[in-house]
């Protein structure tokens, strides 16, 4: 398998292995497979590290290396010899490498860069060295390390594995197994978190930021960023870097970065379009920490443009620094200790805690006014544009940390990883609101100046995704604020039970109908407040009444609903109301209908730090805002449930039967395995697919037959009409020889038209309802599972459930009792129940065979038939791909 000594029968250059990474210190750089011209590079590094370095690495001071050990390092064969570099700047600062010992097992050794301890090196080379060694069927690693050498001890260790010692020869042998489990993938999940959210928190508190291209012309985006920049209050240092000198008090300027002394911990640039990959460049060679690019016409100018941005994102990378945008608007943070509105948005919005992150320019715009208008109060904002780096799951990892968020916003326009999107949103979820805006063909097709894959899930995954993960859906940026403006100012209501209260019977009518039909359960309080005596009356008879619901137990929400009143003091009655349900501690929420002209209420009203009124002008937004706000808390007072992999799957024969047919494929191709090959596969998984013969000659079926045992079923094998009884493709209860070739007979001459030849005959199983259940790779989402009732169910009116795994046993059980149809399952119109429980455990199944193994393209049980307690898989079909196209594997990797 590839001993020490042999010459590697080299393999092609895995290209997918490498990775854009972020660094502990939210610094990036580059990871790759090592190559052969890399000796200069890694003798370099070698001779900078000091002796102890040398020593604990090679047991032995060696201060250069020899040709031959820079030829043996330098050529690995992808396989039983793997190595990476991770690449900042032009310097290599880590090397990580194993090599086969064994059939199953390698032995794993690290260098990192003495000027680059701390800051996680090890870690990541560990991660992407060990999903390299699954790939190539190892799930063991080994190493020899020095007593002393305790850094290295601790990568092993600290990345969650359960880790064996044995000390022998002065030495320490460590050994592990490095098939991903719950602890090392949350470890892994824990240490991506931290350092996307300290790269995010490096962007929006830059204690020093340079406009590249500032100007004193007003209609240039340098001079729209320096005015926002302090009028906006930044309580940093403000450099201008530009051509004509630009004088404005705050604002230092200069010709060049190379002037300014200290680090500029943020660059926006906005230069012309061919200037800024060298604005780009220098800021990498001034030891800039990340740039904002205001600077449109890359990739939704087209291909020329497209590789431009990658370019440009590459240079970045390379020097450790993260990129917004191209095309972006800019960001905001409105933490009084940075106040930056280093933007082209001409307004620095108020303090608050809704946290906002949009795509293109345009919408970002759009979403900006729709936040000022609802008066919502920010704690940050971010605009992508092009979302060639920095993205929304980036702003999700710092909000999470973040004290001054407790709203998550996003207007998206396509989703760049949704498998990691699913995975940060959930956790999220469960302890602040994630509000998504979509359009109906997110993920469809991609916006403008977007690049990355299409969907080609069933309609309707996508969403099944956001609500599996507890996110709120809006369709539009006006419906998302609605929301946020309830999330932001509210208290989160506990319970569907609502008060109405109102000054006309017909309005709160209304608002008790538009509830009830979002699954409210309204209570509209006896009589209408009277507002008839005069506005002074009518104001204490308005907060009188909120007063006494909110002080009761029927509802844990109020819903205000008045018409105008001639002569009333809006601002005082807001106040009071704002003060009121802030003393309650309950949900509240204002409609002021009829209004207009500038006196008008419609927006949220704080009248104390901790005190707001989300106010709307119409019963049905504010029903449906609020709606979706009890949704989700709803699902976040659930019990999310727990992650039960099944234990008697064979892993180590799924891991051997792929690897044996990992030959069979290659790019996007797909391998459809044979009847055989899918019944061992399945087999290994603990699913059994009920016995089938195939046979093309007539003459072979009795006696395929006789030996499966009569009654049998009579099919053919093509893919359409193979379950269409309705159709003819399928023969039911055929007792004898005799009723056999008459079937075979009638199905050949019913189904002439469709030139079928093959056909097959399998066992009676017991009769039942039928379910069909489903497993996709799909290019943009990952891995995607769809259950349905079998049938016209589910073809025509596309009545499916759909689940991204991993999958709780809580997401099982709601997933199968998702459809429509599924009232099938539990007793309908006199036919028993049957038992779910072989059904559940059906699922789960294939969601962590799904989810364990992406070499598993493509699964499908249909059907499979449910009989009381008794379950049968008529029949599957299943196909391989390459697992090297995955989008969220267990290796840390930015996307871009």
């Amino acid at each position: 398998m590839g001993s020490n000594d042999e010459t590697p029968q080299q393999q092609a250059y895995p290209e997918y292995w490498e990775a854009d990474v972020i660094l502990r210190d939210g610094a990036t750089a580059h990871l790759r497979p090592i190559s052969p011209q890399d000796q200069d590079l890694l003798q370099e590094f070698h001779s900078s590290q000091s002796e102890d370095s040398i020593y604990l690495r090679f047991f032995s001071y060696k201060p250069r290396l020899s040709q031959r050990e820079l030829e043996r390092f330098t050529t690995v064969d992808h396989r039983d010899r793997v190595c990476f570099v991770l690449i900042l700047g032009e310097k290599l600062i880590g090397v990580g490498r194993y090599d086969r010992t064994s059939r199953r097992a390698a032995e794993v050794a690290f260098m990192i860069s003495d000027h680059h301890q701390g800051r996680g090196i090890g870690s990541i080379l560990l991660e992407h060295l060990a999903a390299a060694a699954r790939e190539n069927g190892i799930d063991r690693f080994t190493a020899e390390v020095l007593p002393e050498n305790r850094k290295m001890l601790h990568v092993f260790v600290e990345a969650g594995y359960d880790v064996s010692r044995q000390f022998e020869d002065g030495v320490v042998v460590v050994e592990f197994d490095i098939d991903p489990t719950e602890k090392s993938l949350a470890v892994m999940a824990a240490r991506e978190h931290r350092a996307e959210a300290r790269s995010v928190q490096d962007l929006l508190t830059p204690a020093t930021v340079a406009v590249i291209g500032a100007s004193a012309h007003g209609d240039h985006a340098g001079h729209h960023a320096v005015e926002g920049i302090l009028d906006g209050g930044y309580t940093g240092t403000l450099y201008g870097v530009g051509h004509t000198p630009y004088e404005r008090a705050g604002l230092t300027f200069v010709s060049s970065l190379a002037e300014i002394e200290g680090t500029v911990d943020l660059a926006v640039v906005a230069v012309p379009r061919e200037a800024v990959e060298e604005a780009v460049t220098d800021c990498g060679r001034a030891g800039v920490r990340a740039v904002v690019v205001m600077t449109g016409g890359y990739a939704e100018d087209g291909i020329e443009g497209a590789v431009a941005q990658r370019r440009l994102v590459r240079i970045a990378r390379a020097a450790g620094m993260r990129v917004v945008g191209p095309a972006s608007l800019g960001l905001i943070t409105t933490d009084p200790e940075v106040s930056l509105n280093a933007s082209v948005l001409p307004e620095m919005p108020r303090r608050g805690g809704l946290g906002l992150f949009s795509q293109s320019g345009a919408v970002g715009t759009m979403l900006y006014g729709a936040a000022l208008r609802h008066g919502v109060g920010m704690s940050s904002y971010l605009s992508a544009g092009n979302r060639a780096d920095v993205s929304g799951n980036d702003l999700m990892q710092f909000w999470e940390d973040d004290p001054g968020t407790t709203v998550c916003g996003l207007y998206l326009q396509s989703v760049g990883n949704p498998r990691k999107f699913s995975r940060i949103a959930r956790r999220l979820s469960l302890s602040k609101p994630v509000i998504v805006a979509k359009s109906e063909v997110t993920g469809l097709r991609l916006p403008p100046g977007h690049t990355g894959r299409v969907t080609q899930a069933p309609a309707g995954a996508l969403d099944a995704m956001f609500r599996q993960a507890g996110v709120i859906r809006a369709s539009t940026a006006e419906q998302l604020l609605d929301i946020a403006a309830i999330t932001e100012s509210q208290p989160l209501p506990a319970s569907r039970r609502i008060a109405v209260v109102s000054n006309a019977l017909a309005l709160a009518q209304l608002t008790e109908d538009t509830a009830l039909r979002l699954d409210l359960e309204p209570t509209v309080v006896d009589g209408s407040v009277d507002t008839s005596r005069g506005p002074a009356a009518a104001h204490d008879a308005v907060l009188a009444a909120a007063r006494e619901q909110l002080a009761g137990d029927a509802a844990d929400s109020l819903v205000l609903v008045l018409m105008p009143v001639p002569g009333l003091d809006h601002d005082a009655l807001v106040r009071d109301l704002a003060l009121a349900a802030h003393d309650a501690g309950r949900t509240t929420v204002a409609v002021f209908t009829g209004q207009h002209g500038p006196d008008a209420v419609t927006a949220t009203v704080r009248v104390a730090d901790d005190a707001a009124l989300p106010c709307f002008d119409s019963p049905g937004t504010a029903m449906h805002a609020l709606a979706q706000v009890v949704d989700y808390t709803t699902w976040r007072s659930q019990d999310q449930g727990v992650v039960n992999d099944p234990q008697d799957v064979d892993l180590a024969g799924v891991e051997g039967f792929l690897e044996r047919h990992r030959d069979k494929v290659s790019g996007d191709t797909l391998y459809e395995l044979s009847a055989a090959e899918r019944n061992e596969l399945l087999g290994l998984a603990g699913i059994r697919v009920l016995e089938s013969v195939h046979f093309t000659d007539p003459e072979e079926a009795p006696a395929a037959a006789e030996r499966l045992g009569y009654p049998v079923a009579l099919k053919t094998t093509d893919p359409f009409l193979r379950h269409r009884l309705d159709l003819g493709g399928v023969v039911l209860n055929i007792e004898d020889a005799d009723q056999l070739r008459a079937a075979i007979d009638t199905m050949t001459r019913t189904l002439s038209g469709w030139n079928v030849t093959d056909f097959e005959v399998q066992p009676m199983a017991p009769t039942g309802q039928t379910v069909v259940l489903r497993a996709a790779e799909d290019p943009l989402i990952g891995p995607v599972l769809s259950f349905g009732m079998a049938g016209d169910a589910v073809n025509l009116l596309d009545d499916w459930a759909h689940r991204v795994p991993p999958l709780t046993d809580r997401d099982i059980t709601r997933m199968v009792r998702a459809p429509k149809a599924a009232r099938k399952l539990f007793g309908y119109q006199g036919v028993p129940p049957v038992d779910t429980a072989g059904l559940e455990q059906l699922v789960n199944r294939v969601a962590f065979l799904k989810d364990r193994f992406p070499q598993i393209a493509f699964l499908e049980l249909n059907p499979v038939v449910l009989s009381g307690s008794v379950l049968t898989v008529l029949s599957a079909s299943v196909k391989i791909g390459d697992p090297g196209q995955r989008t969220d594997s267990a290796r840390r990797a930015m996307l871009g």
